[in-house]
């Protein structure tokens, strides 16, 4: 039950996060609705159609579906409050992402997906919809844009992949993952890390 409320959560947060980026773009109330369900939800998808779950969880869980509008609609109306909530929404879209990349892995794990895949669709669960956002908004996606989100969201992934190697029990290693993955998020974002660019060319 913990962890289910935590999920619920984390799809708020997402949720909140693409509803805030609708409303910055100056996109009507449908449009803050559609941006906040692919946010919350995109990654979820995209994990299980990668995995052949048909249909995906999200689409037959009608809390998730809820969860998700309803955070859009509060953010539609409410979003000079919000706004002044910044920290808290990062803190919670971090809380989110853990949760989302280790139960991504631990699925693709489950349905006998070899250790790197499952790496790979674990982090996609966490910063898929965040990308879809950013498409559908006309953006680079975040996650490629320096940010420490996406190296974060893959460690924690590689925590679950070799604590299920070992044949450590699942829930103390999906704890474990998602706390690397809240930790690593929140610690770049309190010493402002970012990942390496390239050097800009000559001319």
């Amino acid at each position: 039950m913990l962890l289910d409320a935590l999920e619920l959560v984390g799809i708020a947060a997402f949720a909140a996060s693409g509803a805030v980026a609708a409303v910055r773009a100056r996109l009507d109330v449908f449009g803050v609705i559609v941006l906040a369900l692919t946010t919350a939800l995109g990654g979820g998808i995209i994990r299980d159609v990668l995995l052949g779950v048909h249909p995906p969880a999200a689409l037959v869980s009608w809390p998730y579906l809820a969860v998700a509008g309803v955070t859009g609609l509060v953010v539609f109306w409410f979003h000079p409050t919000v706004a002044k909530l910044r920290r808290a929404v990062l803190l919670l879209d971090a809380i989110g992402l853990g949760l989302f990349v280790t139960a991504g892995t631990t699925t693709a794990l489950g349905l006998g997906a070899p250790p790197y895949a499952a790496c790979l669709v674990g982090m996609t669960t966490g910063i898929g919809g965040g990308a879809l956002r950013d498409v559908l908004l006309r953006e680079i996606p975040l996650v490629l844009r320096r940010e420490i989100y996406a190296v974060a969201a893959l460690c924690g992934a590689v925590v679950v992949a070799f604590g299920d190697y070992l044949g450590l029990p699942a829930v103390p290693v999906t704890l474990v993952g998602s706390v690397v993955i809240v930790g690593l998020r929140l610690l770049a974002l309190w010493r402002r890390w970012n990942a390496p660019v390239a050097r800009k060319l000559d001319g």
